[in-house]
């Protein structure tokens, strides 16, 4: 029996290769596939910003955004075009997009422990940020 977990991983690595492929296509169709690693960083820049813009002059909350279906599909095309622009600097420079998602989120983890991370320790707490601080320098260290 194939456990969730597994197939999750499995379904995941399938979406984000067919993913890739299509944009892989779309690039080469248009000619588009010889564009110096700079080109896609500052394209990824800019869309990211375009992003941002659609959040310009309000600071409204998750629940009141989702009602507003035209708002999430103006979002949501903005990260598909930051993510397009991922996929397409991973396959430029041919680098595993899920690995390396994944390795971030293993450092992050260390970067961030949930014992010191989550709701119910206090922010503020002077120990908590001292605490916070010897995590931070340690990682910094072992990068």
């Amino acid at each position: 029996m194939v456990s969730i977990k597994s197939y999750s991983k499995c379904w995941v690595k399938n979406s984000m290769k067919k993913v890739s492929l299509e944009i892989k296509k779309y690039v080469e169709e248009r000619g588009w596939d010889n564009l110096l690693p700079s080109d896609i960083a500052k394209s990824i820049s800019i869309e990211a910003n375009e992003l941002l813009e659609l959040f310009q002059w309000e600071n409204f909350s998750k629940d009141v955004i989702k009602k507003d279906k035209k708002k999430v599909k103006e979002i949501s095309k903005e990260v598909a075009d930051v993510m397009i622009y991922c996929f397409e600097m991973a396959r430029h420079l041919d680098f595993d997009m899920e690995k390396a998602v994944l390795e971030k989120l293993e450092h992050a983890k260390k970067k961030y422990p949930v014992k010191i991370f989550n709701k119910n320790v206090p922010r503020n707490d002077k120990k908590t940020q001292e605490l916070y601080l010897k995590i931070k320098k340690e990682y910094r260290k072992s990068k």
